[in-house]
């Protein structure tokens, strides 16, 4: 579920040239005057928390919704990084310690296990069938990098897109939107959706654009200090110069909506003639950059913030215009509720 975003920045390529200033600052906070740790479950341990303590950029939001307290996490897990511990006790030790920041970015790397923090999907319901999933698209349906689509039986189109990793480009989108042309209205179902390359979230949100529309902001951080942050810079998207959608838009969403699909339901919201409906997304609001433990391990975490066009933060998730869950009921008679709710504001 978990993707790597450091290497898909937010802004338009006409804003790249910021991007090695940041870039220079990160590296030289990274590399200058760094303390050299040895190879041991102690200092192994001591590296990990100083590189979280120095570069994770969610301290002060998640000390504010749950209390977390970073210099007491270090006096709870430095007891159980004993020097005794083996390798695979090392990594459950630390794996736990990410595990208190509640990020699904946060990640620890070994040659033999990934730690992640998946609570952000795995303590609710799916709200998605793929059963019922297979009943609505059928068997031929039409497949396009990663989005099947099809019309349904009531002149809605319907697309899955269950990833942003694969590119589709502007001849792909332009077949899948002619597709469309006669529809009344479109469906575009993210339940699943772990996120990818931010540019491809981008690219798709374009064609629902007419004009220069403000989608957010986003912060770099710029010292080793909890609040060491740039000014909030806003992020735009801009209209496809290529064919767009004009007719109204209803996005499905569940928890599983995370990172790169979580920025594009930020995008998506910003524009008059869509709504989403299903539940609150899994959030993801932080682009991820990555280091090296003595040991040759590697950890991922979220660097720098991003935002909603009102300068809130996305990370925990984005609330839906409807909140509606796929029922037991729905389920027995082979309806998808989300799919079926969708359908009838489309129809309104």
């Amino acid at each position: 579920m978990n993707t790597y975003r450091q290497h898909h920045i937010r802004q338009k390529a006409k804003a790249l040239a910021i991007l090695p200033i940041y870039l220079l600052t990160l590296f030289l906070f990274s590399c200058v005057d760094e303390e050299e740790f040895p190879d041991t479950a102690k200092g192994n341990f001591e590296a990990l928390w100083k590189i979280i303590d120095e570069h994770y950029c969610f301290f002060d939001y998640k000390q504010h919704e749950y209390g977390l307290d970073w210099n007491n996490i270090y006096n709870i897990y430095k007891v159980r990084a004993r020097e005794d511990a083996d390798k695979y006790q090392l990594f459950e030790v630390l794996t736990d310690m990410l595990g208190e920041l509640r990020d699904g970015h946060v990640n620890l790397y070994s040659s033999f296990d990934n730690g992640r923090y998946w609570n952000w999907h795995e303590d609710y319901p799916a709200n998605f069938s793929d059963t019922l999933q297979r009943k609505y698209l059928g068997t031929d349906y039409r497949i396009a990098s990663s989005m099947r689509y099809r019309i349904l039986d009531d002149n809605i189109g319907y697309i899955y897109c269950g990833s942003f990793s694969n590119p589709i480009g502007d001849s792909g989108l332009n077949e899948i939107l002619r597709y469309f042309a006669f529809c009344n209205g479109l469906i575009i179902d993210l339940r699943g959706n772990g996120g990818g390359n931010l540019t491809n979230a981008e690219q798709f949100a374009a064609r629902f654009c007419n004009e220069k529309t403000l989608v957010g902001y986003i912060q770099h951080k710029t010292g080793k200090g909890h609040n060491d942050f740039s000014d909030m810079e806003p992020q735009y998207i801009e209209p496809s110069a290529n064919l767009r959608w004009q007719k109204a838009v209803i996005i499905l969403t569940n928890r599983e909506v995370f990172s790169a699909a979580n920025d594009f339901v930020k995008y998506m919201k910003c524009f008059p003639n869509v709504k989403t409906v299903g539940d609150k997304t899994g959030g993801g609001g932080g682009m991820p950059f990555t280091s090296s433990l003595p040991n040759g391990w590697t950890v991922r975490f979220s660097a720098c913030p991003s935002y909603d066009k009102n300068r809130q933060q996305v990370e925990f998730g984005i609330s839906p215009d409807y909140t509606v869950s796929l029922t037991n009921e729905d389920f027995l008679q082979g309806k998808d509720s989300l799919i079926e709710f969708a359908r009838k504001l489309l129809a309104d």
